[in-house]
């Protein structure tokens, strides 16, 4: 009997499946079944995937499908949908497709009327602006910028004065350059937040005015992915 039909669940399809963003016990029990019964896991990094999959007994294939490989695994992947399988996409953190790999095969899966199926998880944006005492009612997602300052501060420049919050993903190695560019561009008194290490051990939020930010990032720890988070200019705490 195929892993198909030992779970009702799991019909033909492609499954975009979200995984933690760090504590692995924010895995749902939906998400869990579906990678313990699916044909395949497509995931960024067949190593990473298996450090959530192996303590859960999970045995699924994995497969990679990452951006250098996407535009082909893509195509592959929908072939295999259309012959009757089951596919879970994974990213090594969060949702498939928001900033990660994903939008190809769901695109290929949409053009060819292929089942596709969410299995929502955690996802770094959303989180963060949670718990960023932010307005939310109206944000543009931004991922992560170019890596020039050059080209940030345009990015910053252009979306100076707009009426929502403004979210960005940043690395470890860029976040004091980025912090130094939105208080070039926007001034040291915009109001801003940070969130590093979500849902981990040490996840840390800072709130406040872009210098006290920065001057509270340089006196702690600046490993781990960043959310940073601008509010339009006429807001204030």
């Amino acid at each position: 009997m195929s892993n198909t039909e030992d779970s009702p669940l799991l019909k033909p399809g492609l499954f975009v499946v979200g995984t933690p963003i760090g504590n692995r016990r924010d895995l749902s029990p939906r998400a869990e079944e579906v990678l313990r019964h699916a044909d395949l896991i497509a995931c960024e990094d067949t190593r990473h995937a298996r450090q959530l999959l192996n303590p859960l007994g999970i045995t699924t294939p994995t497969i990679p499908y990452h951006d250098h490989n996407e535009t082909a695994q893509a195509h592959y992947l929908a072939t295999k949908i259309s012959e009757g399988k089951s596919i879970a996409l994974i990213s090594d953190a969060g949702m498939p497709g928001i900033s990660d790999p994903g939008f190809r095969i769901v695109r290929d899966c949409r053009s060819q009327n292929l089942p596709i199926f969410a299995v929502p998880g955690p996802t770094a944006l959303t989180t963060a602006l949670a718990i960023s005492g932010l307005p939310t009612d109206q944000f543009f997602f931004f991922g992560f910028l170019p890596p020039k300052s050059s080209a940030r501060k345009r990015n910053l420049e252009t979306y100076r004065d707009a009426e929502a919050t403004l979210v960005f993903y940043e690395s470890t190695h860029r976040i004091e350059k980025f912090l130094n560019d939105i208080i070039e561009v926007l001034g040291p008194d915009r109001i801003i937040s940070i969130g590093r290490e979500l849902t981990k051990l040490f996840e840390t939020v800072h709130t406040g005015s872009a210098q006290q930010v920065l001057d509270q990032l340089s006196n702690g720890s600046k490993k781990g992915e960043f959310v940073v988070m601008i509010a339009k200019s006429t807001y204030t705490l």
